[in-house]
């Protein structure tokens, strides 16, 4: 009987989210009411709306049911307004041996690409417990068909079947399969990135940390951090001021690091924390975008400038008027759409050379 309430309620959400962006901005504004505000910053209309229509359905909810209820839950939620795979992009399956035995890979190629092609290996969202590739497969194919580059989503092992370091390890595999593997897969060497949203985003700057500190002989050239999590103790302005109200919350977030840390000792490891490094000069080039309503706001823009205090190049975005997940929202909200193309080109910028260079 839950289970049909639950998908009773998510074929509501759909409806009634399909319904908001229908209506015209002068009846949504009436209807919505006034919208959360903090100095500086407006949620987006529609998104609000949204927001409070979902908490009013509970669909907002996951931290109450198991892992495994909860990833069949977000799994729905987070494809209903991430749009559709633009056309011309082809798409492969591919798997690779991991630290725990073999990891799915899907590989985005855009039209037209030119070999050797730039790559981006893509990590995705999810608190480390939830997400996986078919939650991520209408953002990554239009990265790869806004940036021009291959992009390569990597399925880690999720917690709390896999604690704390196992994404850490296949994240770590996964660029190096994607080095040695190169040249078979028409790719140049000398252009592949990291990246990820969230969760992701953290495993990606972990990647680029331990390959710069560790030497190795392929590694990443650019950083596309997307509302990335860098510092699991939870002490900035902004897990206060958005605790409760805007899809990540504090008892989510306590859900999700419970499920993925081992113990309190990791909290400060940089590799849960790569905000914590002691060192970060050398690493390479970075994008950082982050949500003006999030909770991971802070920690994201304290990222970026402890980066480009340790001399690396950093272009740092904040999308004021969305909240954190916004790259699975883009079907729906202009400001999400416009926020995940502008990541994209930065990713063109950074990999592909301009016609005629």
């Amino acid at each position: 009987m839950s289970r049909r309430l639950d998908d009773l309620r998510h074929t509501i959400g759909s409806t009634l989210a399909r319904a908001i962006f229908r209506l015209p901005a002068p009846l949504l504004a009436r209807v919505a009411g006034r919208m959360p505000e903090v100095p500086g910053q407006a949620l987006d209309l529609k998104l609000g709306f949204l927001l409070r229509a979902t908490a009013a359905l509970r669909l907002d909810t996951i931290e109450h049911l198991s892992p495994g209820a909860a990833r069949a839950r977000s799994g729905r939620s987070l494809r209903l307004l991430a749009g559709r795979r633009p056309a011309g992009v082809s798409v492969q399956e591919r798997t690779m041996p991991g630290p725990g035995g073999p990891l799915q890979l899907r590989i985005y190629t855009p039209g037209q690409v030119v070999r050797p092609a730039p790559a981006i290996l893509y990590l995705h969202g999810g608190g480390f417990v939830i997400g996986d590739l078919d939650t991520h497969d209408a953002p990554c194919a239009y990265l790869a068909h806004e940036s021009g580059c291959v992009v390569v989503s990597l399925a880690y092992r999720l917690a709390p079947e896999h604690r704390f370091p196992a994404a850490v390890d296949d994240a770590l595999a996964g660029f190096r399969w994607l080095a040695d593997h190169a040249d078979a897969l028409g790719l140049d060497p000398a252009r592949l990135a990291v990246g990820g949203d969230s969760a992701g985003g953290n495993l990606a700057a972990v990647i680029a940390q331990l390959a710069t500190r560790e030497a190795w002989t392929a590694r990443p050239c650019f950083q596309l951090l997307i509302y990335p999590a860098t510092d699991m103790r939870r002490e900035h302005a902004s897990h206060r001021e958005f605790a409760s109200g805007y899809v990540l919350n504090a008892t989510l977030l306590d859900w999700f690091l419970g499920h993925y840390l081992r113990s309190d000792a990791d909290l400060t490891d940089p590799r849960a924390s790569p905000l914590l490094a002691p060192d970060l000069h050398g690493l390479p080039p970075a994008y950082v975008a982050v949500a003006g309503f999030d909770p991971l706001r802070d920690e994201g823009r304290a990222y970026a400038e402890r980066l480009r205090a340790a001399g690396v190049a950093v272009q740092l975005d904040c999308h004021d008027a969305l909240v954190h997940g916004f790259i699975s929202l883009g079907d729906g909200i202009a400001a999400a759409a416009a926020a995940l193309t502008t990541a994209a080109r930065a990713l063109r910028a950074a990999l592909v050379p301009a016609p005629g260079l």
